[in-house]
C-alpha cells in the first residue's frame, strides 16, 4: 500500500511538472485561448441578461467585443504620442536623474570602485576583455512588446466573440458529456458560479481601477505634472497587477517627477501622492467593495503573481488573480478540492 501511494504521488508530481512545461513553452498558443475564455466568462452574464430582455446573444456579443476593442484602440492611439515622447527621451531623463541624485550616485560609484579593486586583487590585476553589444532602443523594445501583446489579445477577443455568440452551446455539450444527473448538475452550477464571481470580480476591479486612474490623473494635474492623463491611464493598467503594479508605478512616476520639477522635494510629492492613493484603494476600497466572498489571502495572491509572471511574463501577471478566482470557485464547488480552496481564501472572522 505504501509503495502504491508513493508511486501515485510521484506520478502526480511528474504530471504537474509536464503541465508547467507545456504552459511555459506553449505560451503563444495558450495565451489568446485563455484571454478569450476569461473574457467570455466575464461577459456571459451580461449577454445572457440581454437575451432575457430580447436582445439576441450574437448581437450582444458583437456590441460588447467590438465596443471594447474600439475603445482600447482609440485609447492606445491617443496615448501613443505622449508615451513615445517619454520613452524616446529616456537617455535625457537618465542624465537628469543622475545630476539631481548625484549624492546617491557618488556613494554607489565609491562602492563600485571598492568592489572592482577587490576583484582585481583576487584576479591578479588581470583585465578581462569587454565586448560591447548594442541593445535595441527602449522605444523599439516597448513598441514590439505592446504590438505582440495587442495581437495576441485581439485573437483572444475574436475567440471570446465566437464563444459568446454561440450562447449555451458548450453548456449543452458539457451536460451531455457527463454520465449522471448529479455530475451534470454540479458542472452547470460550477460553471455558472465561475461566470458570476469572475464577472463580478473583473468588472468591479475595472471600475475601481478606472476611478483610481481618474483620481491620480486629477491629482497629478493639480500638482502640475505634465502628461497627467497618461500617468492616470498607466496607473489604471498597472493596478491590475497586485503588489508589483503599484511599486512599478511609484518608481516610474517618481523618476519622471524628479526631472519635471525644479527641486527634489517638489518631485518627491508626486510619488507620495501616488502611493497614498493606491494604498487607499488596495487596503480599504477594494476589500470593502468586493466583500468577503471573493477575498483571497495575501500569500496565495503573491505566489500566483510570481508563478504566472515567470510563466507568461506581463500577461501572466495580469491574469494571475483571475486564474486564482477561477481556481477558488472550482475548489469551493468540488468536494475533494475544498481543503485547497480553504487555503486560498482569507481568514474567516
Amino acid at each position: 500500500m505504501d509503495d502504491t501511494h508513493t508511486i501515485k504521488n510521484l506520478l502526480i508530481g511528474i504530471f504537474l511538472i509536464l503541465v508547467f512545461g507545456a504552459v511555459y513553452f506553449a505560451r503563444d498558443m495558450l495565451l489568446p485561448i485563455v484571454v478569450g475564455v476569461l473574457v467570455a466568462l466575464t461577459l456571459s452574464p451580461i449577454v445572457r441578461g440581454g437575451a432575457r430582455v430580447g436582445v439576441p446573444q450574437p448581437v450582444s456579443a458583437c456590441l460588447l467585443i467590438f465596443g471594447a476593442t474600439v475603445l482600447c484602440g482609440v485609447g492606445v492611439y491617443a496615448l501613443s504620442g505622449p508615451a513615445s515622447e517619454i520613452l524616446d527621451s529616456a537617455p535625457e531623463v537618465g542624465a537628469e536623474l543622475k545630476r539631481k541624485l548625484g549624492f546617491l550616485s557618488d556613494s554607489l560609484a565609491a562602492m563600485q570602485d571598492a568592489t572592482d579593486e577587490v576583484e582585481n586583487l583576487a584576479n591578479g590585476d588581470a583585465v578581462a576583455p569587454t565586448v560591447a553589444i548594442q541593445q535595441p532602443s527602449l522605444l523599439a523594445f516597448a513598441a514590439g512588446s505592446v504590438a505582440s501583446f495587442l495581437s495576441l489579445g485581439f485573437v483572444g477577443m475574436i475567440l471570446a466573440l465566437f464563444i459568446l455568440a454561440s450562447g449555451d452551446l458548450f453548456y449543452v455539450k458539457l451536460v451531455n458529456a457527463l454520465p449522471n444527473f448529479a455530475d451534470k448538475k454540479l458542472a452547470v452550477k460550477t460553471v455558472r458560479d465561475v461566470e458570476r464571481r469572475l464577472s463580478h470580480y473583473l468588472l468591479t476591479i475595472t471600475l475601481i481601477n478606472a476611478g483610481l486612474g481618474v483620481c491620480i490623473a486629477g491629482a497629478l494635474y493639480w500638482l502640475g505634472l505634465p502628461d497627467a492623463v497618461l500617468w492616470g491611464v498607466l496607473a489604471f493598467a498597472l493596478n491590475f497587477i497586485p503588489f508589483v503594479g503599484a511599486m512599478i508605478g511609484v518608481l516610474a512616476i517618481g523618476a519622471y517627477s524628479i526631472i519635471a520639477f525644479d527641486t527634489l522635494a517638489s518631485g518627491m510629492v508626486v510619488p507620495l501622492v501616488y502611493l497614498f492613493l493606491t494604498s487607499l484603494e488596495g487596503q480599504i476600497i477594494t476589500p470593502s467593495v468586493l466583500g468577503k466572498r471573493l477575498e483571497l489571502n495575501t500569500v496565495s495572491v503573491f505566489l500566483a503573481v510570481i508563478v504566472w509572471s515567470w510563466l507568461w511574463n506581463v500577461p501572466g501577471a495580469l491574469m494571475a488573480v483571475p486564474f486564482l478566482v477561477v481556481t477558488k470557485v472550482i475548489c469551493d464547488n468540488v468536494e475533494p478540492l475544498k481543503v485547497f480552496g480553504d487555503f486560498l481564501g482569507a481568514r474567516k472572522r
